[in-house]
């Protein structure tokens, strides 16, 4: 499938915020809040959640004005600058000022910015292409921005390597090299891409726009299965979330910490990366013969039956393993499940609609995670505490089930 220019400015910024995905949500910050003193990598659960909560109360809100004509772009403007210009940032605290706290403002105001921007960017996917479209253009945003990221992180790693391993210098510099790579691949999405679907104008946009969300919440019933698909897409997303978190440090704590050191820990990322570039690109072409819900269900099972391999792990391979299994269903099931929850939606309302598909996709991984803890610790057994997670993809399976087919969308 050729994409239009549109469609090619909108992946590309995805291919640019993955870069932040990559060096900041998982593998470069950690490492560099690990080096200031009197705190922990650990301590980065709070403030990761603290930032999440904080946008999925906003969400809602800015996504409902945002439907207002020409607002979306505005909007998604100022979040992908704020997120831009505080990564940058980030690279001016250096742990040997001891400034831990001011990293950690940057760090919220980066991942507010990155996901608040993320939220314009998702519902920006009506206006750039029709519904039979969505299904391959959709997984192509996942897919190109998987192999995209490997580049600003491998330029990262590279300068790692060379000023040192355990130096702040090299981290810091890739905070730099993921902010320009962001930068520079949002410029195309902001000249090509335009909102189609809007709300004219009104007097006292923003008084409205609670108006407008709270006739919504008031009128649930009329959207019946869209809500359906968010309870659903709770739960299975949710298992999703918490498999991409908690593999390395399950890993860590059935095979040891030994068995596990920077340069593994960064291989097994990199193999989920290029394994998830063609498996995206798979699901959607299957999805164009199948259906994205069957895909959907496809990559659910495709969970659950990692979590019973990773039971079984006794070696570093089997870690290589689990994480190729894991990449090949990650970005097939995020991405068509944007494109399903796409085309049931009233385009005009996309923004408002999108905010509630972050506030599912935010507070999702709450659960799982507190699950896996619990198990490990109530039972001493941390290879159960995988195990205990299925239920949470069963659950979704079992409720995305009772969702009509694509032909039968525009009824629901």
């Amino acid at each position: 499938m050729r994409y239009t220019k549109e469609e090619w400015s909108w992946i590309l910024y995805d291919c640019g915020n993955s870069a932040y995905s990559m060096a900041i949500t998982t593998a470069l910050f950690p490492i560099v809040f690990g080096m200031f003193e009197n705190v922990s990598s650990m301590d980065l659960g709070y403030f990761n959640s603290l930032a999440s909560i904080l946008l999925a109360l906003l969400s809602p809100v800015l996504g409902t004005i945002a439907d207002y004509k020409d607002f979306k772009k505005r909007f998604f403007i100022f979040f992908a600058s704020l997120g831009i210009i505080t990564t940058a940032a980030l690279a001016f605290i250096s742990p040997s000022s001891g400034q831990w706290q001011l990293l950690v403002l940057f760090f919220i105001l980066s991942d507010i910015g990155f996901a608040a921007a993320n939220v314009f960017y998702d519902s920006f996917l009506v206006d750039v292409t029709e519904d039979e479209r969505m299904d391959k253009v959709s997984t192509g945003g996942f897919a190109y921005g998987y192999i995209a990221s490997i580049i600003p992180f491998g330029i990262s790693l590279v300068m790692i390597f060379f000023l040192g391993m355990d130096k702040a210098l090299g981290y810091q510099a890739g905070f730099i090299v993921t902010a320009l790579w962001w930068g520079l691949l949002t410029l195309p999405m902001i000249r090509d891409v335009k909102q189609r679907h809007y709300i004219e104008p009104e007097p006292k946009p923003v008084i409205n726009s609670f108006r407008r969300l709270g006739e919504t919440i008031k009128n649930i019933r009329q959207h019946k299965t869209i809500v359906v698909f968010l309870l659903a897409y709770f739960f299975y997303i949710d298992g999703v979330d918490t498999v991409i978190k908690m593999v390395v440090p399950f890993a860590t704590s059935v095979l040891g910490a030994n068995a596990l050191d920077t340069f593994t820990l960064l291989g097994i990322l990199l193999i989920i990366q290029i394994i998830a570039f063609p498996c995206a690109i798979l699901y959607g072409n299957l999805a164009d013969k199948y259906s994205a819900r069957t895909m959907i269900i496809v990559g659910i099972f495709t969970y659950m039956i990692s979590c019973i391999a990773a039971f079984f792990i006794s070696s570093v391979w089997h870690i290589f393993v689990l994480g190729a299994m894991i990449g090949s269903a990650q970005g097939g099931i995020q991405a068509l499940s944007r494109s399903y929850y796409a085309k049931l939606l009233p385009k005009e309302q996309s923004n408002e609609f999108f905010g509630f598909y972050n506030i599912f996709g935010k507070f999702a991984a709450i659960v799982g995670p507190a699950i896996m803890s619990l198990v490990s610790t109530m039972t001493g057994n941390p290879r159960l505490s995988i195990l205990a997670i299925i239920p949470l993809f069963i659950i979704g399976f079992i409720i995305f089930l009772t969702l009509p087919k694509e032909e039968r969308l525009g009824e629901a």
